[in-house]
């Protein structure tokens, strides 16, 4: 249990840290930013598959597949009922809060509401990683979701901060949404502690949580223009989360 909160509060924690980045590079260039997210894409992509989905499979046993495809569509279905009700970071930025001082406090309340929620999953996908008693596996996955944290604190910080909310009040917000990630990540844990029956849906459900933001959000915000590099980022992220899973066995 000690090891599952250092994990929740490093993926967590990974959120604050890319917001103090944000902090220091107000102005971070595309290009840059897009290597750092697809690469990220590319290590979740790994740890959704051979993290979740595979392990899921393995547990189902002669049901595993009953189990996980449907635990897949189910993931991928909360995230889009949640991006119907509350856009996500790629859809409010430059829309919902527009760069102008004193913008309308509850357009501001709902962007961080927005991360917030999104968050709540990917923590549950590192929580329940820890339930299949994989340890290197479950730190592998937590590992991938918290490098996309890097980013998404870093990107959040600029328009806010033009929106008018002042920079203590900005670091609360992004110190909210990474706590809210490590919420997601205890109950992810206790609730597949509590019953391994629902293990091989909890892993497929987590495994299309990550796969829907990879499809949805990650990618898609990577492809500004020239998409070769974000690509090959991509692969470099599969690559190593491919090269730790085998080594670590």
């Amino acid at each position: 249990m000690n090891l599952v909160l250092l994990t929740a509060l490093g993926v967590g924690g990974a959120t604050i840290f890319g917001s103090l980045m944000g902090f220091a590079f107000k102005r971070i260039s595309h290009r840059f930013s897009d290597i750092v997210l697809s690469f990220a894409a590319g290590v979740m992509l790994a740890a959704a598959v051979l993290g979740l989905i595979l392990p899921s499979l393995e547990y189902g046993g002669r049901f595993g597949l009953l189990m996980t495809i449907p635990g897949i569509f189910a993931g991928a279905l909360c995230l889009n009922l949640i991006d119907k009700l509350v856009p996500h970071l790629h859809r409010m930025v430059g829309s919902d809060i527009e760069p102008h001082k004193n913008a309308n406090l509850s357009k501001v309340l709902l962007f961080v509401m927005a991360i917030a929620i999104h968050n709540l999953p990917e923590g549950i996908a590192a929580g329940v990683g820890f339930g299949s008693g994989n340890t290197a596996q479950a730190l592998l996955i937590a590992g991938g979701i918290a490098l996309q944290n890097i980013p998404e604190g870093m990107v959040i910080i600029g328009p806010m901060l033009s929106a008018g909310v002042s920079a203590k009040k900005t670091f609360i917000c992004a110190m909210i949404t990474g706590l809210v990630e490590v919420l997601g990540t205890l109950i992810g844990y206790l609730a597949v502690s509590v019953s391994s029956a629902i293990l091989p849906f909890a892993l497929a459900f987590a495994g299309g949580t990550m796969l829907y933001v990879i499809s949805d959000e990650m990618i898609p915000e990577t492809h500004h223009g020239e998409s070769n590099g974000v690509t090959y980022a991509l692969l470099v992220g599969f690559c190593v989360m491919l090269i730790f899973d085998v080594l670590l066995g």
